[in-house]
This record gives C-alpha cells, sequence and structure tokens, in this order.
C-alpha cells in the first residue's frame, strides 16, 4: 500500500515534509514506534539501535544525559541512526524566549545540526518556535518542532486551556509539525485529535504493552488504544530497552501500533 492509502487525510492535510518523511517510513517499517533510547552511554545507544532499527521509525534522544559526552563520540549515535533509516528527534524541551532557544540549539550539543525534529513547551509564547527554526535556517537544515499539548505523568499543570492556547500557536507555525499527548488516556488523544485536525501529527508518550503505571508518577495506556484514538506515533522507552529482547520487543509494539493504524 502506499503511504497515501494507509494515512489517509493525514497525508493529504499534512504540508510539513519531515511529517511525509515519518509517514513513508513508518509504510516501510510497518512500524508507528519511536524508541525513547534514555540511555546514559554511547555505547548502550549504539548496540540498542542495531538490536531494534528495523522495527522503528525515529529515534529520541536525551543528549544531556549521555555521560562523558562529546560530539565526536555523539557522531557514532547519528550515523547508526541513520543506516537504519531513523529520525532524529532530541526531546530538549525548550522553554524560553526565542533568542535563547536559538543559542541553545548550537553550544556544545550543537542540536541544529543533527536533530530533525525537538520538542518545546509554549509556555513562553510562539517565539520559541521561531528560535528553534531560525537555528536550523543558519546551518541550512530543516527541522520540526512537537509541541507538549499534554503529558501523562501525574499531576502535570497541563489544563485544557493551557492545551487550547498550544493549538493556537501550532496552527499559526509552518514549523510545528504537531503536539505531544497523553498515550496513557484515549479520551484525551481523541480530544486533542478533534481540536488539532488532520493537519497535525500528534505522537503520544506513556504507551506500554502492560498498561500499568510506573516509577515517579508516569501512567501508561496501550499502544494500540493510542493509535486508534488518534496517536499517529508511540513513544516507547522501557517496554524495549528495560526488555530481556529489545529487538522482539520492539517488532511486538510495531506490529501492534502497525495493525491499530490499519484498523483506523
Amino acid at each position: 500500500m502506499q503511504p497515501y492509502e494507509v494515512w489517509g487525510e493525514r497525508w493529504r492535510a499534512c504540508a510539513h515534509p519531515l511529517a511525509h518523511q515519518f509517514m513513508e517510513a513508518a509504510c516501510e517499517k510497518q512500524s508507528l514506534v519511536v524508541l525513547a533510547a534514555d540511555l546514559p552511554s554511547v555505547d548502550g545507544l549504539v548496540n540498542l539501535i542495531r538490536q531494534v532499527g528495523p522495527h522503528v521509525t525515529a529515534l529520541k534522544t536525551h543528549v544531556d544525559m549521555v555521560e562523558e559526552y562529546s560530539m565526536r563520540e555523539w557522531r557514532s549515535v547519528i550515523a547508526t541512526a541513520q543506516s537504519h533509516n531513523l529520525m532524529l528527534f532530541e526531546d530538549r524541551k525548550f522553554a524560553d524566549i526565542g533568542r535563547i532557544a536559538q543559542t541553545q540549539m548550537g553550544g556544545m550539543y550543537d542540536i541544529r545540526s543533527w536533530a530533525d525534529l525537538v520538542t518545546a513547551h509554549s509556555v513562553s509564547g510562539p517565539d520559541v518556535v521561531d528560535g528553534i527554526a531560525a537555528a536550523w535556517e543558519g546551518v541550512q537544515r530543516i527541522g520540526g518542532v512537537l509541541l507538549l499539548a499534554q503529558m501523562s505523568s501525574r499531576g502535570n499543570l497541563l489544563s485544557d486551556d493551557y492545551t487550547d492556547r498550544t493549538l493556537e500557536v501550532g496552527s499559526s507555525s509552518p514549523h510545528v509539525i504537531g503536539y505531544i499527548g497523553n498515550g496513557s488516556s484515549p479520551v484525551e488523544i481523541e480530544g486533542l485529535r478533534a481540536k488539532a485536525g488532520e493537519g497535525r501529527m500528534i505522537w503520544t508518550p506513556g504507551v506500554n504493552l502492560s498498561a500499568a503505571e510506573g516509577v515517579l508518577g508516569q501512567r501508561y495506556g496501550h499502544p494500540g488504544d493510542a493509535v486508534r484514538a488518534g496517536s499517529d506515533a508511540i513513544i516507547v522507552g522501557s517496554g524495549i530497552h528495560g526488555s530481556e529482547d529489545p529487538g522482539a520487543a520492539a517488532r511486538a509494539y510495531a506490529e501492534t501500533s502497525w495493525n491499530a493504524l490499519l484498523e483506523r
């Protein structure tokens, strides 16, 4: 099946080129899985990517979690991810004024040079998105921003009004590829999809095939339910890298997410 047949109106309505790139990769791999590789070492990241690469579509990183970081070592993570056709997604959660966000995209991690996607909060207003985009433009790259519209952690402060304001920021910017939604609650995802329309993607953490509450207030929902409710990508961390067989776990999440998309 062609991507436009699988994704339907989402394919036609999403204008950002990286949205199409993701949807094409999802069809090639029959997977909506984004690997949340929250590991502290470059070697651990590289080994994990090699095990699960055929079954995931993007690599979500926290580059500032890596111990003994150097750009020379980090390039091995970039190269390994790219060899498996993974989009690079830095979960930086930018939340400052535009000029500061632009500067933070550079610095020692030089996120602008390798990340295809980043996350941002809308709490500081729309200039944060413009600052991030200016950083990519400065190195002649195209990137996309995912705004946090919902969170899956217990007691978070992202109210319905905050979500609505975030959608206003996202809908007015060509740099916003979509939103982060609450994967632990299909009802909240359905509500977010109704408000966001077809022209923006929704990516959801907070999913696990063994849906239960995790540590430090993290809640989980079933990945199939999230996709059927309107999620376009499921972000999975410990459900894969905490498994005895990460490759098999990634394959199971891929099959679940893909089948749910076909049902949708």
